[in-house]
């Protein structure tokens, strides 16, 4: 009851900042618990509009971000979903709940440990619609290619082509692309003419590892 009074607290906050626009978006959310996706040691923070350490050097999103993102996705029923940086695995499970049944979710971590720990969450939230791989995200995920929508939720410094190739014409990507310290949020519509385009704001994100992320 107690974080349901919390995450009740949360929901409104994003609604006065101007999001959560979306009855789905916000029954997932209510749905979707964010204390079982963040560390044991930080659980009475789960509900504050803040990213949290999640180990490893990676982190789960702020929760408007979170919002900001998803709904510029606009998934649908049915969808399937690429998401890049699997984390804690909670942007995932709201994918899944707005997917629902008929959808999937595909989410692939480069971080092994962050990927069991995903699924442990998963699990724990009972979500079953969502698979996760552990590999180079900066590569997508071509297996179960083309996608209706990709998300990335790590800083890219350009975007990659992969994920161009294996989004479907007539499908949305949101990619945060910029610098380490700074990125503007890019909302692509991938067109049989080609590809439309536009910005959502600044955010920071931690950076994309791999072949087409940040070199270290």
């Amino acid at each position: 009851m107690q974080y349901d009074v919390q995450n009740a607290r949360l929901i409104n906050h994003i609604k006065s900042r101007g999001y959560l626009k979306s009855e789905e978006i916000e029954n997932a959310l209510r749905h979707i618990k964010r204390h079982n996706f963040v560390p044991e040691d930080i659980t009475e923070m789960a509900y504050e509009d803040m990213p949290l350490s999640i180990g490893h050097d990676q982190t789960i999103s702020q929760p408007s971000t979170v919002v900001a993102m998803t709904e510029a996705l606009e998934v649908k029923p049915g969808h399937k979903v690429l998401e890049i940086g699997s984390g804690s695995g909670w942007q995932a499970a709201i994918l899944a709940k707005l997917v629902n049944t008929t959808g999937i979710v595909y989410t692939i971590e480069i971080v092994r440990f962050l990927a069991e720990f995903a699924r442990k969450n998963l699990i724990k939230q009972k979500v079953t619609n969502v698979k996760i791989v552990c590999g180079d995200g900066s590569l997508g995920l071509e297996k179960y290619a083309p996608y209706d929508r990709i998300i990335v939720t790590a800083a890219c410094p350009k975007i990659p082509k992969p994920f161009l190739e294996q989004l479907k014409v007539g499908g949305i990507m949101v990619i945060p692309v910029g610098n380490v310290y700074l990125q503007q949020m890019h909302v692509i519509n991938k067109l049989e003419r080609g590809i439309e385009e536009k910005t959502i704001g600044s955010f920071m994100f931690v950076p994309l590892k791999g072949k087409f992320g940040f070199k270290e």
